[in-house]
């Protein structure tokens, strides 16, 4: 029963920037939270998170994010969980610009006030730049 109100969870974090919608967005942060979105840019309390992600959308005409595949492993009893959601994302600029974002979030849950939210979450990106991915991939697959 879990897994889904993780998936739920995530849906609504997407759903909530397609539809730039700060409230619902916001409300799937734990108060504590904490999100990593490169090496050195960590953002600690929901509310500083939820102010930067304002002040980020104001520069984007339109941003389509696709929820993909994940996983989630959750320990119920102790109201906590991690799991992995690859994420595309679409987006237009306000100076035009297109873009394009594939990466994935490893994730931490927590069980607050009778819901599932994110107690961390760390964006993990693969690529982004040209919608026709002409710019290079920054987490290449190499065989082994």
């Amino acid at each position: 029963m879990s897994s889904d109100a993780i998936q739920d969870l995530v849906h609504r974090y997407a759903d909530g920037v397609v539809n730039y919608d700060g409230e619902q967005w916001g409300a799937t942060w734990a108060s504590n939270a904490e999100w990593t979105l490169a090496p050195g840019r960590e953002l600690h309390g929901r509310d500083a998170i939820i102010e930067f992600w304002h002040k980020a959308m104001g520069g984007f005409e339109a941003v389509i994010q696709t929820c993909l595949n994940g996983t989630c492993d959750l320990d119920e009893a102790a109201g906590t969980g991690t799991g992995r959601w690859h994420i595309q994302e679409s987006y237009k600029r306000i100076d035009g610009t297109p873009g394009i974002l594939l990466a994935h979030y490893n994730d931490k849950y927590v069980l607050e006030d009778g819901e599932w939210k994110f107690a961390d979450r760390k964006l993990v990106r693969h690529y982004h730049g040209a919608p026709d991915l002409s710019d290079e991939f920054l987490t290449p697959i190499v065989p082994e």
